[in-house]
């Protein structure tokens, strides 16, 4: 099985990092800060922001880094479709496995417990050149990655209603 993080899975650009940021729902706990927009259908992908203020030396953030990812990968089935960007704080350098692991699980509970959020409207936007309804494709799950293959004794992923219900 490859340990990879599949590029399906990843907020990439950073177009993706300030529209979340700009347009988010926010969920902390002490060493971290997780902003999600969210998205029709699909998956949930994650960014990462570890900076230097976290701590100065490249080898703690990474290892912040490697346990965020390891944690979203068991728990990405529970998850809302969207974008997670997760900001990891000053203190979370200082922190050994267990308590990065311990602080990644309080932050994923507090994600899973956010309310759904209210409708935007019922009338479907108009593309402004063709004045034509715009639709966003919803993405395909790439459930056939190994890396999102969940894990035993994991819940479903969440059912999306298709285009047409």
């Amino acid at each position: 099985m490859s340990a990879r993080f599949p590029v399906e899975v990843r907020v990439r650009t950073g177009r993706d990092y300030r529209d979340a940021f700009a347009d988010s729902r926010r969920v902390s706990t002490r060493h971290f800060s997780l902003h999600l927009r969210l998205r029709d259908g699909g998956f949930c992908r994650l960014g990462m922001a570890v900076s230097r203020k976290v701590s100065p030396d490249a080898v703690v953030r990474n290892r912040i880094k490697r346990q965020v990812r390891e944690s979203f990968r068991l728990r990405y089935a529970e998850f809302p479709p969207g974008d997670c960007i997760v900001v990891a704080r000053s203190g979370a350098g200082a922190l050994d496995k267990a308590a990065l692991r311990k602080d990644l699980a309080l932050l994923w509970d507090r994600l899973i417990a956010l309310p759904p959020s209210s409708p935007t409207g019922t009338i479907p936007r108009r593309d402004a050149a063709a004045g034509l309804a715009s639709a966003t494709p919803a993405p395909t799950s790439p459930s056939d990655t190994p890396f999102l293959s969940a894990p035993e004794g994991a819940p479903a992923p969440r059912p999306t209603a298709s285009p047409g219900e």
